[in-house]
């Protein structure tokens, strides 16, 4: 099961912060989360709310506004580490390219958030990528998922690479009334996942889901009793704030890290490309 740590290990430390990444590697998650908004200026920065309200604070004082009507220099006047405690006073707001620089080793789990907002976001998201070298571990290996509640903002992902991993994410209630059969096989014709809200997993939709080789990465689980019941019905993966509590549940010989973000892209291949060999008999078998 992928350990993927929610904003960092964001029950700790400040969201999306290097405090609460640092913390989420030192316990050992898998995958570091990051929400992206735009500036102004048009420079990518990791941050989950569209608005500054709730985290931001200068001289210890709240600051309101949309991150998109603000320049990087405006930003970097800020600080959003205080509003979780007085220890972590000073936190920067973060850019993309500075996380990618501080942690060359880590895998991504990276949210197009709100991007029909800010126009060009995908595009300075696979730029950078590039910069990097990342595009083509994440098409091998799944260095880097991207992920979105926005369809068409995956779909443009696709369309400009159709070998990069992408996760569908799911609003609350979403399979309600639904037929899930028809929903995934739709979603897999451009992603390879799903994230949904917990509580709307159940043996169905993990039946759906993986008949159609996608895999299932319920969001946000910090209670133990609902770790066990996902991980009872084989869930793919688990977004949580307290990543050490996922991880004290797992085997202690399940491969972590790197190993088992290769591990996963290799089976979800395995499982398109039998997929595509029985279509393709069926296929022959009405000629």
């Amino acid at each position: 099961m992928i350990v993927i740590a929610h904003r960092g290990a964001s029950a700790y430390a400040p969201e999306h912060t290097f405090a609460s990444w640092d913390r989420a590697r030192d316990m050992g998650a898998d995958y570091l989360e990051q929400d992206l908004q735009m500036t102004s200026d048009g420079v990518l920065v990791v941050l989950h709310d569209e608005t500054l309200d709730r985290t931001a604070r200068r001289d210890g004082m709240p600051v309101r506004g949309r991150v998109i009507d603000h320049s990087l220099a405006d930003l970097r006047s800020l600080e959003v580490g205080s509003w979780k405690s007085a220890e972590f006073t000073g936190e920067p707001i973060p850019t993309l390219e500075e996380v990618l620089k501080r942690y060359p080793d880590a895998n991504f789990y990276i949210e197009t958030k709100k991007p029909e907002e800010a126009p060009g976001m995908e595009e300075a998201l696979l730029a950078l990528l590039a910069d990097f070298d990342l595009l083509e571990p994440a098409r091998r290996e799944w260095r880097v998922l991207i992920q979105s509640f926005s369809e068409a903002s995956l779909r443009k992902i696709h369309a400009a690479d159709p070998g990069l991993p992408l996760i569908q994410l799911l609003h609350r209630g979403w399979s309600a009334n639904r037929d899930l059969s028809a929903a995934m096989a739709g979603i897999a014709t451009y992603a390879v996942g799903v994230g949904p809200q917990s509580f709307d997993v159940d043996a169905a939709f993990m039946a759906a889901a993986h008949a159609h080789c996608l895999d299932v990465h319920p969001y946000t689980v910090d209670d133990p009793a609902e770790m066990q019941r996902l991980t009872e019905i084989g869930v793919d993966g688990i977004f949580t704030n307290m990543p050490d509590r996922l991880l004290a549940t797992r085997p202690a010989d399940e491969l972590r890290g790197s190993k088992a973000v290769r591990a996963a892209a290799q089976l979800n291949r395995h499982c398109r490309d039998a997929a595509d060999h029985g279509n393709a008999a069926r296929r022959a078998s009405y000629k």
